[in-house]
């Protein structure tokens, strides 16, 4: 009996060797699983925002020790800012920064961001972004199955042709100018007497080249690293529209990931965040000067401006309700706090 007993508390102690061994195999290969990050963005990688993207990069690989690898695509490689949110939530792919437009079908708070004029500088749109008004909207993305991580610049839209100088809302009439796939930028437009023209930014240069379009509306960065100066003559610093990016994770990949891991992603984000900005608004002053010496560039005083502004007031009615009164509120009521304080 005793051999017995013997034999069967040494059965007992491997067993529990056995399966304590691989226990710690198991959460040994977990502690060490490894990640790929696919990232895809429209512009192209001479752009504050690809560049921002190598800084995010450089973080996430280097405080991950080496289990997350980001890879990167610019151009519109992997779709456009639409196909690659899609993307996001059928899990091809991990992430994306598309500006605010294109969120603005699938979640109707962005649409916010589309009203002409309700941001008056930078400094007003990031203390909107930076509190808890930006925050719900990133939170909202959840509902469609990604994680809205923090917001990046992409800057005051301006206005270029080949037709005309524009001063005026009156210069604007008649012009076809190429918008994004956005019902609000086409309102703004279409009070101030153009012919708005929904277009894929993909087809734009070629658009441009052929006359199918007189001109289209982007940052100074855009303008200038895409070369549309070779195929438009006049520009204006209309800054009719802010035009945030938001960098977002697909949701499910998101909370796959291992909390230190989401918080490498997270630390990354917000430093990046940072750096894109002051690098996009640096980079921007510095293409103004660049594109003064290939188009007749139209700056417009405060007064001017405000003509523009008045000749689009009517789209904050036509659009509140189906934004959110008080949302559109918040962000005004914020914005006025800003300017009071500043």
């Amino acid at each position: 009996m005793k051999r017995v007993i013997v034999c069967l508390v040494l059965v007992a102690l491997v067993a529990t060797t056995a399966f304590a061994g691989g226990q710690g195999e198991e959460g040994a290969a977990a502690a060490e699983e490894t990640f790929t990050i696919t990232a895809g963005i429209g512009l192209n990688d001479k752009s504050a925002q690809y560049q921002s993207f190598e800084y995010f990069k450089e973080l996430v690989e280097e405080n991950s020790d080496g289990r997350i690898t980001v890879d990167l695509y610019h151009s519109s490689q992997l779709g456009d800012d639409r196909e690659m949110m899609e993307a996001l939530q059928l899990g091809t792919q991990e992430m994306t920064c598309p500006s605010t437009a294109p969120i603005a079908p699938f979640v109707d708070g962005y649409k916010v961001f589309d009203l002409p004029f309700i941001f008056p500088n930078e400094g007003a749109a990031d203390y909107v972004l930076d509190s808890e008004i930006g925050q719900d909207l990133l939170d909202d993305l959840s509902d469609i199955g990604i994680k809205g991580l923090v917001y990046w610049e992409n800057g005051f839209r301006q206005l270029t042709n080949d037709v005309r100088p524009v001063r005026t809302p009156a210069d604007v009439e008649g012009l076809k100018v190429r918008t994004m796939e956005n019902p609000i930028h086409l309102a703004a437009w279409q009070t101030m007497g153009a012919n708005p023209t929904p277009m894929a930014f993909g087809e734009l240069f070629s658009a441009l080249q052929q006359d199918v379009v007189d001109g289209q509306e982007n940052p100074w960065g855009t303008i200038y690293l895409q070369n549309f100066p070779e195929v438009q003559q006049y520009t204006t610093n209309t800054g009719h529209v802010y035009s945030p990016f938001v960098l977002m994770i697909a949701q499910e990949y998101w909370d796959n990931l291992p909390a230190n891991l989401q918080d490498v992603v997270m630390d990354a984000a917000e430093k990046s965040r940072d750096h894109n900005r002051d690098l996009n608004r640096k980079l921007n002053a510095e293409y103004l000067e660049e594109l003064k010496d290939v188009m007749e560039v139209t700056i417009l005083s405060n007064e001017e401006k405000m003509a523009f502004q008045e000749a689009t007031s009517d789209v904050y009615e036509q659009y509140s309700e189906e934004i959110g009164a008080d949302l559109v509120n918040a962000v005004r009521a914020k914005v006025d706090e800003y300017m009071a304080q500043n």
